[in-house]
């Protein structure tokens, strides 16, 4: 085959796993709850009287499902692309693959299919159920299509951007934060073309909105789910913006895998040589010819410290010596870097995404524009980069083997906890400040009063914490670093995209909002059942069994707060749980410290 064993290997041995059928029943299952809750919404809200009205709720609920799907696969193609070759290179592994007879293409296109297959079942699963929308009535056959043609183009693509960057990376942290952030980078680039349209741009005659929209995953799905392609308007040459962007992924997909396969022996095994320090030069060539390390090169009597510290030379760290503070473990973090330093790229990165932003709410607020919509993109980033930074702290000892001197160390719980926690916080300290400034931006310019304002920054430093303290209680509790990747990245992500999706059916669906409860039960139950499946399955708990309950609940009210404005419940609501979920994965870790101490039997693969 072109991709190789490595593609086969994992067609052959993934049906065998039971996460494979897992998955598509929750994926399935999701999809079957959002069109239940659309559908009782409609029911309990509005009167169903003729064909027209059955139509409408289809298209709706196309138009909910249709950018959704868009949205998982999105984030979920980058992340187990880069996250299964991460794991290869912190196990050593990676190094193994390339001493077989294995050629590049087939390594690397092996490991990005392989990578996808999971995400190409689920949209194969997902899709009788959009053929069976079609009864409904509203869309068409063609529309489904098309959809596919583009969620398919752009799992490919980011999926090939994802290996690209764990193939050149070294440290996963890098890896999956330049992943989020060349997404990010994609989505925001087409947005400024779409700006640049609205204020009369154009190129070869067409507005420049239009080379944003085909440029642009999010847009093209959303010209795909129109029941007129017409309406995306015609591009010179490719004529509907649907083929422009099919060009364009192609473009990336070939582009990416090019290099990937031009320079994957190149940069892989890491370049990254330990040179003997100069001043030991000496020692170590008097060695190979046989000589005593104490032996000195002069003639020249020496005293009895000098020749003790010559012995100890070959056995003693090179270069000078630093104070350790009295926890070693966030001295490492703020001191050392660990994290590579690359990571200075996804800092400056940052600034020029939060710059944009700061750009983009002045034209908002003189447009008379939804803040808080334009806002969300850098705070959702944000606060993925510190889930992303606290969960591969973790897993990256782990996969080092770096965890295992903690057992013959005096290093308790707490100051590993803490001292984590705190390097988290030291090194994404861009990503939490930046945030913060804006808010006082606007603030400044009058868009925020100065009690919204405070509830919002109590609110921003809960779920900072919240997500930080995630990552870290996934990184100890799964053993596999991928899987605690996934889990981590998954279940912040999962909780976003669900409170979006029941703020879009609420809007979508007018009216009271204490009718709207029964019909998101469903929600809440399956939302409870999966949240305690991520993060007390593998080490339960009470106080994990009960965040686990009321995060749904609450989340779902103050969501309600949020759209009757109620800016002090919304506030209450998320400090009360999320402050609480915080705590009950915190005082376990310190605690108990399973996996990092060995003192019991928890985790898992």
């Amino acid at each position: 085959m072109l991709i190789g064993p490595v593609f086969t290997r994992e067609l052959v041995t993934s049906p065998r796993r039971l996460r494979f059928y897992l998955g598509r029943a929750v994926y399935v299952g999701g999809l079957v709850a959002i069109v239940a809750t659309a559908w009782l919404l409609l029911t309990g809200t509005q009167e169903v009287r003729n064909i027209g009205d059955m139509a409408r709720f289809g298209a709706t609920l196309f138009q909910i499902l249709v950018p959704l799907q868009l949205a998982l696969a999105l984030f979920f193609a980058p992340l187990l692309t880069a996250s299964a070759v991460a794991q290869e290179k912190d196990r050593r592994t990676l190094v193994l693959l390339m001493m077989t007879n294995l050629t590049n293409s087939e390594l690397v296109l092996g490991k990005l299919f392989a990578s996808l297959l999971q995400v190409f079942v689920l949209l194969a699963a997902a899709a009788p159920l959009f053929f069976l929308i079609v009864l409904f009535g509203g869309i068409s056959y063609g529309q489904i299509g098309w959809v596919y043609a583009v969620t398919a183009a752009t799992v490919i693509a980011a999926g090939s951007v994802g290996s690209l960057l764990a193939l050149w990376r070294e440290k996963t942290f890098q890896t999956l934060a330049l992943v989020i952030l060349a997404i990010v980078f994609w989505l925001a680039a087409a947005e400024v073309l779409i700006a640049a349209g609205a204020s009369g741009v154009r190129w070869q005659g067409t507005s420049a909105s239009l080379w944003g929209a085909a440029l642009s995953p999010w847009r093209a799905v959303l010209i795909a789910a129109r029941p007129d392609l017409g309406h995306g308007g015609m591009l010179p040459v490719f004529g509907s913006p649907l083929y422009l962007f099919l060009a364009v992924a192609a473009a990336i997909v070939v582009v990416a895998n090019a290099i990937a396969i031009w320079r994957v022996r190149i940069w892989n095994p890491s370049r990254e040589v330990q040179l003997r320090p100069a001043e030991n030069e000496d020692v170590f060539q008097r060695a190979e010819l046989g000589a005593s390390p104490a032996t000195s090169s002069s003639t020249a009597p020496v005293s009895g410290a000098t020749a003790d510290a010559e012995r100890r030379s070959p056995h003693a760290a090179p270069g000078k010596t630093r104070e350790v503070w009295d926890n070693p473990i966030l001295w490492r973090e703020i001191r050392t870097w660990a994290y590579g330093r690359k990571v200075l790229v996804i800092r400056v990165a940052y600034l020029l995404l939060a710059a944009l932003t700061i750009v983009a709410l002045r034209a908002t607020i003189a447009g008379g524009g939804s803040v808080a919509l334009t806002l969300a993109p850098l705070v959702v980033l944000s606060l993925m980069l510190v889930n992303a930074l606290a969960v591969t702290s973790i897993t990256t000892e782990r996969d080092l083997g770096a965890l295992d001197l903690l057992l013959v160390t005096d290093v308790t719980p707490p100051e590993f906890i803490f001292g984590k926690l705190g390097g988290i916080f030291y090194v994404a300290k861009e990503m939490v400040v930046l945030p913060i400034a804006v808010c006082l931006y606007l603030w400044l310019r009058g868009s925020v009063s100065f009690e919204n304002l405070v509830y919002l920054l109590l609110s921003l430093g809960v779920i900072y914490l919240f997500v930080a303290m995630l990552g870290v209680h996934t990184g100890i509790t799964y053993v596999n670093s991928r899987n605690a990747v996934a889990v981590s990245l998954g279940t912040l992500f999962f909780l976003l995209v669900g409170i979006a999706t029941c703020m879009r059916i609420m809007m979508s669906f007018s009216g009271s909002f204490e009718l709207q409860l029964t019909p998101f039960l469903l929600f809440m139950v399956g939302g409870a059942i999966a949240m305690f499946v991520a993060l007390g399955l593998r080490n339960p708990s009470a106080a994990i069994g009960w965040a686990s309950l009321a995060c749904p609940v609450f989340t779902f009210v103050a969501i309600t707060s949020f759209l009757q404005q109620q800016t002090l419940g919304v506030f209450l609501i998320v400090a009360a749980t999320y402050g609480f979920t915080t705590a009950a994965m915190l005082i376990p870790a310190i605690y108990e410290f399973d996996v990092a101490t060995g003192r019991t039997t928890g985790g898992g693969e």
